[in-house]
């Protein structure tokens, strides 16, 4: 994979982690137009330093809030930022069987099928413009809601629906303010980000060796550069209910990938 390639795919994992239109579902679409004909090691290199820069960016943007609660876990009390953090562990779970029990079948769809692709693009559109038609309310997460947002974390897995999308809706659709639905969302998805990282690099299943560090580099500095940009647009987007415009958006891309995938 070229700098070009690495910067262009870097710019995609940058907005569309944090804009509800699937990252993992554009990533499989640029690199089946781009032609990416890495080995998986490399491909799965590359997807976790795309994936650790737009984590990266996201502590970057919520470094108060993520102070804000270590400062109140460390008081050692029940409050706010306690309850805060439990909830984020209870919406990881449903993810965290997932990736456990089913690894290989989730990476075994990973392997360019844009068809698939495209029909969860479709889901995702028609969750956005469900979501986009529920009234805004002041209620915050409860610890049943974030499971259930849990829950649609997990489905987002696959290639195709958007993890942002699914769980801000999800959220917006139980009730909750628009606005800490986007901060939930996009804080909750963290931890598990990091912790995919650390079971890759100390389970062995990255190689670093015969690596064009200098592509890896320039997706990184690219997705983190667009992370930063994205995740607070997606915020202000959120707020205005503005969430109809992407619902379009993944339906036409959605449209257009299953036409290509039968075309190939």
């Amino acid at each position: 994979m070229d700098i070009i390639d690495s910067i262009i795919l870097g710019i995609v994992q940058g907005l569309t982690e944090f804009l509800p239109v699937s990252s993992s579902g554009h990533l499989e679409l640029g690199k089946a137009i781009l032609g990416d004909n890495s080995i998986p090691e490399e491909s799965l290199l590359f997807t976790v330093v795309l994936h650790f820069a737009t984590a990266l960016s996201t502590i970057v943007i919520f470094r108060k809030d993520i102070l804000d609660i270590l400062r109140g876990l460390l008081s050692f009390k029940w409050n706010e930022d306690t309850k805060f953090t439990t909830k984020i562990i209870i919406s990881m779970l449903p993810a965290v069987i997932v990736g456990l029990f089913f690894e290989e079948q989730l990476e075994q769809l990973f392997g360019g099928s844009i068809l698939l692709v495209g029909c969860m693009l479709l889901v995702t559109a028609i969750l956005l413009y469900f979501a986009d038609k529920a009234k805004n309310t002041n209620k915050n997460v409860s610890f049943k809601n974030a499971f259930i947002i849990g829950i649609s974390q997990a489905i987002a897995m696959l290639p195709g629906i958007s993890r942002s999308g699914a769980t801000i809706s999800t959220s917006v659709l139980l009730g909750n303010d628009k606005t800490k639905a986007a901060r939930f969302s996009f804080l909750m998805v963290v931890p598990l980000i990091l912790g995919k990282i650390a079971k890759d690099v100390l389970g062995g299943d990255l190689s670093f060796e015969s690596q064009n560090i200098t592509a890896l580099s320039a997706g990184f500095i690219a997705a983190f550069v667009a992370g930063l940009f994205a995740c607070t647009w997606m915020i202000s987007l959120v707020k205005k209910s503005k969430l109809s415009y992407f619902s379009i958006y993944c339906a036409i891309v959605g449209v257009i990938a299953i036409i290509f995938s039968f075309l190939n």
